[in-house]
């Protein structure tokens, strides 16, 4: 019924209380009043069906469906957001023009060396298009939750018999990156130095082939993020076993070596919504992708050696 239906401006609020964590933040964010902000909210339940939010000295905290709605909400003011670019770029420019905002969620590796060169041929071909990068580490939901939620249009994630697209959205692999053995250049017995490792490293599948190593120890020391892996192999402190893109640029104090025939791969692709799939600027963000995947842009600039 048309009496249900929610306003732009309910999801917004939603929206804004669930940023905030508080409805005075959100009435301040928005420039509305408080009490306003609180009628919305629950007017917007009433006309759900459910609790959005649990009230307390605490401020507000989204309840389960608060967080579903949430998502939704941000996902549907996407939309309508995509629908006027689109609109406003086909009565300019032309039937397919690609114009507006496009937010891309990237794990580091990806933000460093996949996206880049996607991003200045997306430039290039399309400069109304106006590109917004976020850097989320690849653990939990990741990137991809990043789209699921709403947060960004487009997620370069790692994907695979393990952690495969999730329900709800769509995507597929760009490019098969495989791990390698790294280790100090020029030292006598790399294998007799600690192992150094990062939580966003492998999926369960990569684990399971590490513990089928009998010549690989339990990593010893622990580091924020795959850069920081690389340095302290480079100083000499460290032995690793990382993946291609982790690896693009390693410098010459670092010897990357073929792990044969056996190694373990990354699958490394992009997950968006079915809706934002059919889009313009999604569509040529893509096939940006695909591009620089087909030309072998994210390999190792050296080729390796064998183990």
């Amino acid at each position: 019924m048309a009496g249900h239906d929610l306003a732009p401006h309910e999801l917004r609020i939603i929206v804004a209380v669930e940023q905030a964590r508080s409805f005075s933040g959100a009435a301040a964010a928005l420039g509305l009043t408080q009490s306003a902000v609180s009628h919305s909210v629950r007017g917007t339940e009433k006309k759900i069906g459910a609790v959005l939010f649990e009230r307390g000295r605490g401020g507000a905290a989204p309840t389960p469906a608060g967080e579903r709605a949430v998502a939704h909400a941000r996902r549907v003011l996407r939309l309508l957001e995509t629908l006027a670019a689109e609109a406003r770029g086909a009565a300019d420019e032309g039937r397919d023009a690609v114009t507006g905002p496009l937010r891309v969620a990237a794990f580091r590796s990806a933000a460093l060396h996949l996206l880049p060169a996607a991003l200045a041929g997306l430039r290039a071909r399309h400069p109304g298009v106006e590109p917004e990068v976020r850097v989320v580490r690849e653990l939990g939901r990741g990137t991809a939750g990043e789209v699921a939620d709403g947060r960004a249009d487009l997620g370069i994630a790692t994907l695979g018999t393990t952690s495969p697209v999730p329900r709800g959205l769509v995507g597929d692999v760009l490019v098969e990156e495989p791990y390698a053995f790294v280790h100090p250049a020029g030292h006598p017995d790399p294998r007799s130095l600690p192992l150094v490792d990062w939580a966003e490293n492998c999926t369960s599948y990569t684990r399971d082939w590490w513990a089928r190593q009998d010549w690989l120890p339990r990593a010893t020391t622990r580091t924020e993020d795959d850069g920081a892996v690389l340095a302290m192999v480079s100083a000499g402190h460290a032995m690793a076993v990382m993946p291609a893109l982790s690896l693009t640029g390693a410098p010459p104090s670092v010897t990357v070596t073929d792990l044969g025939p056996g190694r373990p791969t990354r699958s490394v692709g992009y997950v968006t919504t079915p809706e934002l799939a059919a889009t313009h600027v999604v569509r040529a963000l893509i096939r940006e992708l695909r591009a620089v995947a087909a030309e072998a842009a994210v390999s190792n600039s050296r080729k390796p050696e064998y183990l």
